[in-house]
């Protein structure tokens, strides 16, 4: 029944155009019918843009169920609400494909909105008429869709009246029956005109499941929906009879448990008159295990006044499982330390070298730190931070280190976490209240000593439930964490045994009492020639494996890989890079699936055949010398990175303009660059009075991205030079530093990290500032190799040699 005639008429008469392409807003559990009306809650950033946009133009959406097997719980939320349940939790399938949608849904028409102060806001919705999806039209940043509407004739005869009669009677006795349908609804019911817009209004308020309400959705004829919903009322009135019938007897039931219970009572008598009381023997075994348990003093008294407690109560009381619960966490706590072989530097250092290529010097430190807990029975050593961009080996890294030691590895996830509780636990006063994760994780890992990594330890939030980081000062403080306390088990537990490590991108977002509790040891990321050696020995085997194919059926050339890194990829770690490698693995993985059997050898001219287009266009590719730009080089928690500062003059009267997101700092480092130039004009031979002449623009492209910090002070003096000047700046060089008034090149941080995004984007000289060059000198000989590296301590030495001479016309 499917049309291309896209205008409807609604209940009241009105007739709607519906756009031929709608947003799509997916549900999970729950279907919407025409004329249904019902409140939406939209937080998810996707579907606020999907709302603004709809709501300056027809207010129409699409709304589709999501198919059970295929929805995705965790990829965003709309919350939907009635006057009988207020809080109904539906998610949104954002980025599910059209095929794990149901092929009908309803078109909505939005009709009010408020605005929350979260940024959320709420939407009244109606729905309008049944359409079906055509074709997937977009699913960035929202899902929108052709749609094709749905028209439905409605045959009258004297047995559709009979049908209709009857519906509305058996759900006023259906109202009358159950405890969740409002009164309001029998007059409402009454009132519906049309076989297909009676059986619509069943369909939304009968308890039904998802299947079945898609069923009366997907049912095009009015007088077949009509005769499905009146099964299923039948079938409810049933139900709601039965269970009227089940109530009744269960109270005609409760003198009679009451007996029963007097009756238990004299049975335990005689159970242990004949030595046969459970109660009593479950209450002698727990003793029994707290005694083998070894607790500490003040544990184990604890862990017995709970068992006096256990043991006075009757099985039936509410406390019964809140004390069984605490025995069991504390008898499933190790006590005790796990008797371990001596750690075997020789054999850690061959972990570490068969898990991670490169990273001597990260290896170098953690087998130091390897080293003194052997020759220190109970060493009060550092808290290790492993901090660098996603992607380079973090969390591996923690891994390897507890297959060197033969202790079991145990991972917190701190990413997103705001409740101080997570990591110190809930009162016992509190219903469903348990350990914090650090105790759990022990308990999981089975011994006092597992490498325990704290993960993403710099995204740890904060909010009204408490700060968590406050709580890890004491879990990460050698001196304290020998007492930690968690809040559920009251009782200090000895956490100086275990080996805390924690992983971070950005240390500048971690708090300084948490960061002063740590040594930070860096990983700085990869240069291209180390990438492709990672591929070979560790990306690509783990790739065919993953596939299930093999070496005969795919192999990559030193040049592919290198190509793949610089063209696909822009990190500096690998998870992009092996991202590739798989997708390259798949298509060669589908051949063999066919039946063929292929010998791919990859070579850089045969990448995109796999891989498509090149994704990444280094603009270093692209540079010239040219008049007003300089090269700078910045650090972000996923790697370092150049940026291109870019300065242009016009007619005017002085007036400075920044763009491209710059922060404070770096504003503020515009306007000193601005002033040492104009304070030194005649002795770069120009005007004194230029300045007075012209309005100046400094812009630093990309810029949708923030960026902030002094170090590209030494760039902006450089742009503006050149364009005084007319000299243009060389192109191969790059430099970092922050300036000051009198003309110093000041010290900056990240300078490891700048030189290794310098060298990926083929810059061949780098200035840095004197001050660094202690920093300079301990970045690894591979890292310079093909990078000059000139220490600058004025700006006279930056443009000495940045600046070339003055082009002639």
């Amino acid at each position: 029944m499917s049309s291309d005639d896209l205008t409807v008429t609604t209940e009241a008469g009105v007739s709607l155009e519906i756009p031929p392409e709608l947003p799509i807003v997916p549900l999970k559990g729950l279907v919407a019918f025409p004329n249904m009306m019902f409140p939406l809650v939209v937080s998810e950033p996707s579907l606020l843009e999907m709302a603004d946009d709809v709501l300056g133009g027809s207010k129409m959406i699409g709304l589709f169920s999501v198919l059970p097997e295929a929805a995705k719980p965790d990829v965003g939320q709309v919350l939907t609400e009635s006057s009988d349940d207020p809080a109904i939790l539906t998610e949104i399938a954002t980025t599910e494909k059209a095929q794990n949608f149901t092929s009908v849904g309803t078109v909505a028409q939005i009709q009010k909105m408020l605005r929350f102060p979260d940024g959320g806001m709420r939407l009244l919705v109606q729905g309008v008429a049944r359409v079906q999806m055509v074709r997937v039209k977009q699913t960035e940043p929202y899902m929108a869709a052709s749609v094709r509407v749905i028209h439905i004739d409605e045959p009258e005869s004297k047995r559709t009246e009979a049908l209709r009669r009857n519906a509305v009677e058996l759900f006023q006795d259906l109202v009358d029956a159950s405890g969740y349908l409002s009164e309001e609804l029998k007059i409402v019911v009454m009132n519906i005109e049309g076989t297909g817009r009676l059986s619509d209004f069943l369909g939304s308020n009968l308890n039904l499941s998802l299947e079945d309400k898609q069923a009366l959705l997907e049912e095009l004829d009015p007088v077949t929906r009509l005769e499905t919903a009146t099964a299923f009322m039948i079938r409810e009135l049933e139900i709601l009879a039965l269970g009227k019938q089940i109530q009744d007897q269960v109270q005609s039931e409760m003198s009679q448990n009451q007996r029963e219970f007097f009756l238990r009572q004299q049975l335990k008598a005689i159970q242990r008159e004949l030595g046969e009381d459970d109660a009593d023997s479950e209450i002698a075994e727990l003793r029994e295990q707290i005694q083998k348990a070894q607790m500490p003093e003040e544990a184990e008294a604890a862990t017995l006044k709970e068992l006096g407690r256990l043991e006075k109560m009757p099985p039936q009381a509410a406390e019964y499982t809140v004390a069984k619960n605490y025995i069991d966490w504390m008898l499933s706590l190790p006590w005790t330390p796990t008797k371990r072989p001596k750690i075997d530097i020789p054999k850690a250092e061959r972990i570490l070298n068969e898990d991670h290529y490169d990273l001597e010097e990260v290896k170098e430190r953690i087998l130091e730190y390897l080293a003194v807990r052997k020759l220190h029975d109970n060493p009060k050593s550092p808290i290790l931070c492993l901090s660098g961009p996603p992607g380079v080996g973090k969390t591996s890294l923690g891994k390897s280190i507890a297959r060197s030691l033969d202790r079991p590895f145990a991972r917190l996830a701190l990413g997103g976490l705001h409740d101080e509780a997570e990591i110190r636990g809930h009162r016992r006063t509190y219903i469903g209240a348990m350990p914090g994760r650090i105790i759990q994780a022990i308990v999981s890992a089975k011994a006092m000593d597992p490498v325990f990594m704290l993960d993403e330890i710099d995204k740890v939030g904060k909010d009204f439930r408490g700060d968590p980081t406050s709580a890890l000062l004491e879990v990460l403080d050698p001196e304290q964490n020998n007492s930690f306390q968690d809040n559920y088990l009251n009782v200090p537990f000895d956490l100086s045994r275990v080996m805390f490590i924690t992983t971070a991108n950005a240390l500048y977002q971690i708090p300084g009492p948490l960061r002063d509790r740590m040594e930070v040891i860096e990983l700085p990321g990869y240069v291209t020639s180390e990438k492709v050696q990672i591929a070979k020995r560790y990306l690509i085997p783990k790739a065919l494996e993953d596939n299930g194919i093999a070496s005969k059926h795919l192999k990559f050339t030193q040049p592919a890989l290198a190509a793949i890194a610089n063209q696909y990829t822009r990190e500096a770690g690998v998870r992009n890079l092996e991202r590739q490698i798989n997708r390259v693995a798949r298509k060669v993985a589908t051949q063999v699936a066919r039946g063929k059997r292929p010998k791919v050898v990859l070579k850089p001219d045969q990448i995109s055949k796999y891989l498509g287009k090149p994704k990444i266009h280094r603009e270093s590719r692209a540079r010239r010398a040219q008049v007003g730009v300089a090269t700078g080089m910045a650090w972000t928690p996923f790697g370092g990175e150049i940026l291109f500062i870019e300065a242009s003059a016009m007619p005017g009267k002085g007036q400075l303009t920044l763009t491209g997101q710059l922060g404070n700092v770096m504003q503020e480092s515009a306007q000193a660059a601005r002033s040492w130039i104009r304070a030194n004009l005649p002795k770069l031979g120009v005007e004194h009075n230029t300045f007075t002449k012209i309005d100046i623009h400094i812009h630093v492209p990309a810029g949708a991205m923030p960026k902030d910090g002094p170090s590209a002070g030494v760039a902006m003096v450089t742009a503006l030079a050149s364009l005084v000047t007319g000299r243009p700046v060389r192109p191969d060089t790059a430099m970092t530093g922050e300036i000051s008034l009198r003309g110093q090149v000041l010290p900056i941080g990240g300078l490891k990290q700048k030189m290794l995004g310098a060298k990926r984007a083929g810059i061949k000289r780098v200035l840095f500032p004197a001050q660094n060059e202690n920093d300079f000198e301990e970045i690894p000989d591979q890292l310079k190799r093909g990078v000059e590296g000139i220490p600058v301590s004025s700006i006279d030495e930056v443009l000495e040699e940045t600046l070339k001479p003055k082009r002639r016309r």
